[in-house]
């Protein structure tokens, strides 16, 4: 039987480097500019932070077992932090978060929280 931290790791980077290439087609197809709204900065920001907080819930898994719901909201709570941190400013430097802008982090931040969820949920039935 695999790691689930190191079946996770794989599945993360693949899904996250597709929906990528998914996202760069359809901004060509759209023609609207392919690497702006710190796109690239955003699918490894989120590919990152969702590899470690899956990895320190693997870590914490036996001893705060009944907790790890609440350790992942507090992960899900970091990454928006993240957000307001590194992407927030440079988006609003004009006033407003256009539609392109805001796809930029949340379509790489939904994809990743959906994997996060989808496991954690599979490895918790797992454990009981």
């Amino acid at each position: 039987m695999s790691n689930p931290f190191t079946s996770f790791t794989i599945k993360a980077i693949m899904l996250l480097a597709l929906a990528f290439i998914v996202h760069l087609t359809i901004l060509s197809f759209l023609q609207f500019p392919l690497f702006e709204n710190r796109i690239v900065l955003s699918y490894i920001v989120n590919l990152i932070l969702v590899i470690i907080i899956f990895g320190i819930l693997y870590l914490l898994k036996e001893k705060y077992k009944s907790q790890l719901g609440f350790l992942f909201l507090a992960g899900s709570f970091l990454k928006f932090a993240i957000f307001f941190i590194l992407f927030y400013p440079f988006y609003k430097l004009d006033s407003t978060i256009t539609k392109l802008e805001f796809a930029a982090f949340f379509v790489p931040y939904v994809i990743g929280l959906i994997l996060e969820s989808v496991s954690l949920s599979k490895w918790l039935n797992k454990l009981d």
